[in-house]
């Protein structure tokens, strides 16, 4: 009878994958014994893996260039990081390894940009693209930036009052403006709140922009909320960007790039299909389509990639510590840790990931609930993308480990790391696991020690 927890993966899923292999009933996570990482280091833990980063930009630049020598595109591609994905130094460090521009989208932002440049990891050709609603501290950033001979920085305009708090700017700047696009039916209101309306776009160049010696239009930006999907609502959005793009390109012979934003999905189970391939080469073709038909030369094309980026190198893992059977059909696994701190997309979006048994995969499984430390009745986890149901292994008096998977995109920052959550939880301990290149062995570091009560009561002021 296959009643094990191996067996209930490999008839549900293809498995093994890329990712993820068992050997000797424990789970590898790119080839890195987790049981080791957690003997090591115990829990709860969060992980980086750092090559995954490396791994998605460049597979990100092989399918775009791809796609543009099938159809023979003329212009470029420009891979930009959204900070905001995850600010942390780790993590820009592994990206810029890689020759990618940034995105920003605030004040302090621009501080993580002259500090990449003192420490070396950019010059200042790289693009920075400056996104969000422009406070007058980041609009001051910005301008020093661009005086200081970042040539490349791009604000991008939110809101037509935004072009007259860059004053200061005493460099010529290139500009790019955000189409305020419309949103899915699901949602509770029509327009992005983000962004400038289509039928503003052309008049407002023509009226503020257009023979300004200091600006020159450089960027249409244009970014679906709901990421880059095969679907009617995407694929008209785009075509009516492009329709905007021609209009302005008619009337500003210098605009000469399209951002289409960010929006790859990242794998949130082991089921997870998607033709990033097919996608890829469906926007290049079309925007190369529209160019041909319009005889307007094709613009450059940039991304912000900040989940595809780094969310599947993170990864969180977690004891269990007791086992509650609250009715007759009711079992709960209690973790070490709080799921509304630690994964806050899990309580605050519904966000599902992969979740799988570090250890015992010999051991039958049963169905489970799995609850966090906090005394909040939301604190929990209960389904999966797949399926409305967690199996785990049955508790049999040995330790049972548990990993949430491709965690790496906004969990810290929604979290508020390093200051105060939930009930005081602290912050886990964090580590990077790394390879030299070309080698097969990994190390790790420890970049946080699990936080402390004297930090948190430092930040209450006590």
């Amino acid at each position: 009878m296959k009643n094990k927890y191996i067996d209930l993966i490999e008839q549900t899923f293809e498995f093994p994958q890329d990712e993820f292999t068992v050997i000797d009933n424990e789970l590898n996570f790119h080839d890195v014994p987790l049981m080791d990482i957690i003997k090591q280091y115990g829990t709860p833990l969060k992980v980086t893996y750092l090559p995954k980063i490396s791994s998605q930009i460049n597979r990100a630049k092989r399918m775009f260039n791809v796609a543009m020598a099938k159809v023979d595109y003329k212009s470029s591609y420009n891979y930009c990081y959204c900070t905001k994905s995850s600010h942390f130094s780790f993590v820009l460090e592994e990206a810029l390894k890689n020759d990618i521009h940034l995105e920003t989208s605030s004040a302090y932002d621009i501080h993580i940009i002259n500090a990449l440049y003192d420490s070396g990891l950019i010059d200042r050709d790289c693009y920075i693209v400056c996104n969000g609603f422009k406070r007058p501290a980041y609009v001051e950033n910005i301008v020093n930036l661009v005086n200081s001979g970042f040539v490349n920085t791009i604000p991008v305009l939110d809101n037509k009052e935004e072009l007259d708090l860059f004053d200061g700017m005493n460099k010529r700047c290139k500009l790019g403006l955000r189409i305020a696009a419309e949103e899915e039916p699901k949602f509770d209101f029509y327009t992005s709140r983000l962004g400038i309306r289509y039928n503003d776009i052309v008049d407002f160049y023509k009226a503020k922009i257009k023979g300004n010696k200091r600006f020159e239009l450089k960027m249409l930006h244009f970014f679906i909320n709901t990421g880059i999907k095969d679907t009617a609502y995407y694929w008209n959005e785009l075509n009516k960007c492009l329709g905007i793009y021609y209009e302005l390109k008619k009337v500003c012979p210098e605009l000469d790039s399209l951002n289409i934003g960010g929006g790859f999905p990242i794998k949130n189970s082991l089921a997870f299909d998607y033709d990033y391939e097919y996608m890829t080469e469906e926007i290049v073709a079309q925007i190369k389509n529209f160019c041909v038909q319009m005889e307007i030369t094709e613009p450059h094309i940039f991304t912000e990639f900040g989940s595809f980026t780094v969310g599947e190198s993170g990864a969180a893992l977690f004891s269990i510590i007791n086992q509650k059977q609250q009715n007759d059909r009711e079992c709960w696994y209690m973790i070490d840790s709080s799921f509304m701190t630690t994964l806050p997309d899990t309580w605050g979006i519904n966000q599902r990931y992969i979740q799988l048994a570090i250890n015992n995969w010999d051991k039958e499984y049963q169905r489970v609930f799995l609850g966090g430390l906090t005394c909040d009745s939301e604190d929990y986890y209960s389904s999966e993308t797949h399926a409305n149901a967690i199996f785990l292994p049955k508790l049999n008096g040995d330790p049972q480990y548990i990993g949430f998977f491709h965690t790496g995109a906004y969990q810290e920052s929604l979290g508020g790391f390093g200051g105060i959550q939930h009930c005081l939880t602290p912050s886990p301990k964090h580590i990077i696991i790394d390879r030299e290149k070309g080698d097969n062995e990994y190390y790790t570091r420890l970049f946080a020690k699990e936080q402390s009560y004297r930090s948190m009561m430092r930040i209450l002021g006590y």
